[in-house]
């Protein structure tokens, strides 16, 4: 398994090359946000571990390049603890993943291993679904011409929609996806976000795309409500 580690800090660096090369990993060190995206853009890599401090671009500015290039190897984000800023931005800028420092090497073994076995999403920057449209780096959706505006935690959601047409996702995938596993506050949180959507992305267009499958979960329609 490739995997490409983005850290400026070299006793980090050399410590993680180490620990990950005695675990069979095959890996390459880049020192900078810049150095980071050219890499990941010339060479496929199984796994991305991304520090957010960095010199030059920060690890999200590095993450959503690659992103807008057409990298779409997994990344794991690397956090300072507490930062609840990064790790939002993060997961929205494209990151799949996040570890806050100081960590486990066992829980990087194990989050990295996770994100080999779902391996490269067959991603690209824009999705479009019938005719709703969204460009994730951009953070913009359309239905048609008509440009619809979306607050973060809605184009999570809608992005994970979208990109398993007509499969039903349960309440617990969408959880899982777009909040953390700790949140307080989410006995009903996905029935209100999905409102939300269906106030914003059907209902002024007279169409209904998110279906409620009973005891089961929701799903966009393949034609995306058309």
């Amino acid at each position: 398994m490739r995997v490409l580690v983005v850290e400026d800090e070299v006793k980090m660096a050399a410590l993680l090359r180490r620990g990950l090369g005695e675990h069979g990993f095959a890996v390459e060190v880049a020192g900078t946000g810049e150095d980071a995206v050219g890499m990941a853009t010339a060479t496929p890599y199984e796994a991305i571990v991304l520090d957010v401090m960095l010199p030059g671009i920060d690890g999200l500015e590095a993450c959503r390049r690659m992103r807008v290039q057409g990298v779409w190897s997994p990344v794991l984000m690397l956090t300072a603890r507490g930062a609840l800023g990064d790790r939002v931005a993060g997961l929205d800028g494209g990151a799949d993943d996040y570890l806050t420092k100081p960590f486990s090497f066992a829980e990087l073994l194990a989050r990295l291993r996770a994100l080999a076995r779902r391996g490269q999403a067959e991603r690209t920057a824009l999705v479009e679904v019938g005719d709703l449209r969204l460009d994730r780096p951009a953070r913009q959706a359309w239905r048609g011409e008509t440009e619809i505006e979306l607050s973060a935690k809605e184009l999570t959601l809608l992005e994970l929609f979208m990109r398993n047409p007509g499969h039903v996702l349960t309440r617990t995938q969408l959880l899982e996806h777009a909040w953390e596993y700790d949140y307080e506050h989410r006995s009903n949180v996905i029935e209100v976000y999905v409102r939300y959507l269906r106030r914003k992305i059907d209902r002024p267009f007279g169409v209904k795309s998110l279906e409620t499958v009973r005891g089961a979960g929701y799903r966009l329609r393949r034609d995306g409500g058309r």
